[in-house]
């Protein structure tokens, strides 16, 4: 048994689990993994997933944390502030001064909270011009962990996340290997116990590219994903609008489906998350799907 009964993840696609895809089209993730590790089959631990892809710092702070905070639970995860400092321009300490407001919030309240830095890009190519930035908001992320007593994931040093094997076609998600190994890594910094290793050495890679290949391959993403997405941000618009949490109250893991701690790291076959969220919005009276 852990010593947490509830937790609640606040956060955008990395926290809703882009692209950990289960059968039935949804997403698992590694907070979904991570909330089956601590739960452990019990059938009283109590979890919530209110992140929505697309989603930015201030909306975030606005819609979820409050969320967050009426619930009182044991444990809160953040992860906000990635997709800000990807739009040129973005002032990073300025995020990081927003985001530190909302750290305190919560650990103000007696919650413990697990934050993470955003992953070392020097080996993705195109998102490579990221990496000051990126490293920038780090920097500030262990400062406001320190000086608020939080726990820090740390995803710049995870050395398996640099396999592109980790990472989706898209570049900016995760697959479910990369979900898997960074809910292992959450649950060692909490001091939980796996059977898993999130160190574990990569199958060896058989495929080969040259460069050519790897430039075709820059500018086809350039085009398809990046582009995109940063005309959808400067434009006040987001691959979230209409999407609801998938889990937006505390509620227990089925027990029918949850895997056991021993187990919970394994690639998904099945949903966990019961989705609750057209009746939760009712309840809270949003308007506006968070």
């Amino acid at each position: 048994m852990t010593q947490f009964n509830s937790y609640v993840a606040i956060g955008d696609s990395f926290t809703e689990g882009l692209n950990d895809a289960l059968p039935d089209g949804t997403f698992r993730g590694w907070a979904d993994r991570l909330a089956e590790i601590l739960a452990d089959g019990r059938s009283d631990f109590r979890y919530a997933n209110l992140a929505v892809r697309g989603k930015l710092l201030a909306e975030i702070m606005e819609e979820q944390l409050p969320i967050a905070l009426d619930a009182k639970p044991d444990l809160v995860t953040v992860c906000a502030g990635g997709n800000d400092i990807i739009v040129p321009g973005t002032d990073v300490d300025h995020v990081a001064a927003e985001f530190e407001k909302g750290i305190a919030k919560l650990r103000e309240a007696g919650i413990e909270v697990v934050i993470f830095t955003g992953p070392d890009t020097k080996r993705m190519s195109v998102m490579s011009i990221l990496r000051r930035k990126v490293g920038i908001y780090n920097s500030h992320l262990w400062a406001i962990a320190d000086r608020h007593g939080a726990k820090v994931v740390d995803l710049w040093a995870m050395e398996p996340l640099n396999d592109p094997r980790a990472w989706s076609d898209d570049r900016l998600h995760f697959t479910s290997e990369g979900h898997r190994r960074i809910a292992l890594r959450v649950a060692e910094v909490l001091g939980v116990p796996t059977e898993g290793d999130w160190r574990e050495p990569w199958p060896e890679n058989p495929k080969s590219t040259n460069w050519l290949t790897l430039r075709r391959s820059d500018l086809e993403w350039t085009k398809t994903h990046l582009l995109p997405w940063i005309r959808r941000q400067l434009r006040g618009k987001s691959t979230g609008d209409g999407v609801l949490p998938k889990r937006p109250q505390l509620a227990p893991i089925t027990t029918s489906t949850a895997p056991t701690a021993a187990t919970a790291a394994a690639p998904a076959t099945a949903s966990t998350a019961t989705t609750l969220a057209e009746r939760a919005v009712a309840e809270r009276g949003h308007s506006r799907p968070a």
